[in-house]
């Protein structure tokens, strides 16, 4: 199955945005909890806050991260239908046939 159209550039912009450290390492901070672009830039030291921006943008491109304006900040969340339908598409199978066997060795 090749990835072709939309799901395919879909695909391509979420491994786009894992490809990089400090992207995974902005979403292992939003999975933990959202926080405003302010924390979020805050808590990575080795970056400034204008990369940290472009890998953002790059997370939001890829539906990974969402944001929504309160007041004069700016609350993100990961978002995590896009790593989910990459997990379906090429785990999803093995692990129904995973549970498939565990399911026939539990009938026995």
């Amino acid at each position: 199955m090749t990835g072709t159209g939309r799901k395919g550039d879909d695909d391509d912009r979420v491994f786009k945005a894992l490809a990089s450290p400090i992207r995974r390492r902005m979403l292992d901070i939003l999975k933990e909890s959202p926080r405003t672009t302010g924390e979020l830039c805050a808590m990575l030291h080795d970056i400034d806050r204008t990369t940290a921006l472009q890998h953002l943008r790059v997370l939001e491109a890829a539906d990974l991260v969402t944001g929504r304006k309160i007041g004069r900040e700016r609350h993100l969340a990961l978002a995590p239908l896009p790593i989910k339908r990459i997990s379906d598409r090429w785990i999803g199978e093995y692990a129904r046939a995973a549970v498939d066997m565990l399911d026939r060795l539990d009938d026995r």
